[in-house]
């Protein structure tokens, strides 16, 4: 394998000795053989490569360039870049994710940070005395956009491919169209009605005026459009081009339908913003648990710190069960509220060391703890069981239940874990006109304030802090799993879960991302699923735990390295619709 890309008509990836022809402009699932015709299913095994996403036509790109002799980051990509097509609520160019990479040739791991950022004309209290809800549809509320950054370097870094290259699939699905399905319409209903108070949303998404039917095919052209335009142009389009200019002209005067009576607040996003924007490569972070190397994202995003701090408080417990999984969980996200954000001198080594981890895993007993519970003190001195500290909790900003997660691995046993994200369900709710993508409300994760010291406060150029849970493991030096999920905060608490329920209850990985969920982010009641209460409520309960229904936990997608080089891709069979799980061949 090496790491180049082919700019030529008809690419050839060069593989080995060999040379593989890819035509990207006429590779299509719908339009090319070296597509593969498949089934959604959520569950597939075999050799070769391996893909687990929320939609089949995402899945079914990802293992056509696979197939073509493309490496797991080009797939990544292309998937992302259809995701932004089939699951556009979710995800698309104009949002930001996170990327945890597995090197095989180098045995590394390495992060991608395509988190967006705030404007420099963002300050710490100019999301003060919003309603959230007005915050969430706004100019306001859109960061600076940081997928195509992102796509661009990790192709460039980790691809064979070219951006141009790396799009056209999605373009082919823009064009021809996919199926509706009952999540897309479901998601379309429940946004209606903001999206008709903008002229260019209810355009795309309210044809007629209603949200298009399940099993009708829906075209996005001038999606289409965009994308081809960005292959050519590159990332200087948006970054400062034209592109930047037409989306800071839609945050500055959002596209309100006349007679609309919406209070939609204006943005505070400039050229020079789109400008300065770099993604970022950044270190991972890494616990060790039962022997294996765990790997999540560093700050901006909390994912990594938080799964991370839980896994090295159960490991530290003589028992793993479902109220110990509850009550890690609760104090991780106490410490998460106080020390994590885009701020210098997060403690991270610290919130990550078995010594804070066994302090913190004191305070767990037989009965569950008030919440919030108080963060802990990271300072590097710890005793054999400190008493619960007296501070206060820092509240935690509300996050979107949405985002969209996938991972992919080649033939060469390169790993990608990636978090796509637009924020709420349908971003912003404002599409970019005659562009057919949705702006992120990225900001309102931010802490809205006053909240004098909180980590996560809005700033000039700032990354609001993420739950976003990219996370790859290691056994021995090699991959083992990879996982992640949407789901807002619950994401954290969804891929923590699912490796409890792998590594400590004994479960298959399907049956892991099966089982019932709860979750718990230092609050006074525990969300769970209806199948969780049913099954552990009455336990949890009589040992003081608070549980409410929450009808729907996280959407994760997994693939695991069995023995003698099989992979076992798995996604949801039922949350959000069930996803779509592949391999390059069943067979060897």
């Amino acid at each position: 394998m090496i790491n180049r890309r082919i700019a030529t008509p008809l690419a050839g990836i060069l593989v080995g000795s060999s040379v593989l022809l890819v035509q990207p402009a006429a590779a299509s699932p719908q339009a090319s053989p070296a597509w593969p015709r498949a089934e959604k299913k959520p569950v597939a095994e075999g050799y070769g490569g391996a893909v687990s996403t929320v939609d089949l036509d995402a899945s079914k790109v990802a293992l056509g360039v696979l197939r073509e002799g493309g490496n797991a980051m080009d797939a990544a990509v292309a998937a992302a870049a259809t995701l932004g097509v089939t699951e556009p609520y979710s995800a698309g160019l104009a949002g930001g994710g996170f990327i945890v990479y597995y090197d095989a040739r180098r045995k590394k791991v390495h992060t991608i940070d395509g988190r967006e950022t705030a404007p420099k004309a963002m300050g710490p209290t100019s999301l003060e005395g919003i309603p959230f809800e007005e915050a969430v549809t706004s100019g306001l509320s859109a960061g600076v956009p940081g997928s195509v950054a992102q796509w661009e370097l990790a192709l460039r870094r980790f691809g064979t491919l070219s951006l141009r290259q790396a799009l056209n699939p999605a373009i082919e699905v823009a064009s021809k169209g996919f199926k509706v399905d009952q999540t897309f319409y479901d998601q379309t209903a429940s946004n209606a009605a903001r999206f008709k108070d903008f002229t260019s949303t209810a355009k795309l998404y309210l044809p007629g005026g209603a949200p298009p039917p399940v099993g009708s095919t829906f075209r996005n052209p001038e999606l289409a459009d965009t994308y081809r335009r960005l292959g050519r142009q590159g990332g200087e389009w948006l970054y400062g081009g034209g592109l930047g200019a037409e989306i800071v002209a839609t945050v500055k005067k959002p596209p309100v339908t006349p007679g609309s009576t919406r209070n939609v607040r204006p943005g505070l996003m400039e050229l020079g913003d789109l400008k300065a924007y770099r993604a970022l490569e950044r270190p991972p972070t890494k616990v060790t648990y039962k022997g294996m190397d765990v790997y999540g994202m560093a700050p901006p995003s909390s994912g990594g710190s938080t799964v991370g701090e839980a896994l090295n408080i159960l490991e530290a417990l003589p028992k793993v069960g479902e109220h110990e999984y509850l009550e890690a969980s609760r104090l991780s996200f106490a410490d998460r509220g106080k020390y994590v954000g885009d701020i210098p001198g997060v403690p991270l080594k610290e919130l990550l060391s078995d010594g804070f981890a066994k302090e913190r895993a004191c305070l767990i007993g037989e009965r569950a703890l008030a919440s919030p519970a108080a963060p802990g003190n990271p300072d590097g001195t710890y005793g054999p069981c400190a008493p619960a500290p007296s501070a206060e909790a820092t509240p935690s900003a509300p996050e979107g239940p949405e985002t969209t997660h996938l991972v992919v691995t080649d033939r060469w046993g390169n790993v990608v874990a990636y978090n796509i994200t637009i924020e709420s369900t349908g971003g912003n709710g404002i599409v970019v006109p005659g562009r057919g993508f949705l702006l992120n409300n990225e900001l309102t994760d931010f802490t809205f304030g006053p909240a004098p010291g909180d980590p996560n406060l809005p700033a000039p150029g700032k990354r609001p802090r993420s739950s976003m849970a990219p996370t790859i493991v290691l056994d021995d030096g090699r991959p083992l799993l990879a996982l992640g999920s949407p789901g807002g905060s619950t994401i954290i608490t969804t891929v923590l879960q699912i490796l409890v329920n792998r590594w400590d209850l004994g479960m298959s990985l399907p049956e892991a991302l099966a089982a019932p969920r709860a979750t718990q982010r230092n609050t006074a009641q525990t969300q769970a699923e209806q199948a969780f209460i049913d099954r552990y409520g009455a336990e949890l309960t009589a040992r003081g735990h608070s549980l409410v229904l929450n009808p729907e936990i996280g959407a994760a997608t997994a693939v695991e390295f069995l023995r003698h080089g099989k992979l076992q891709a798995v996604a949801e069979p039922t949350r959000r619709g069930g996803g779509s799980a592949l391999v390059v061949s069943e067979r060897r």
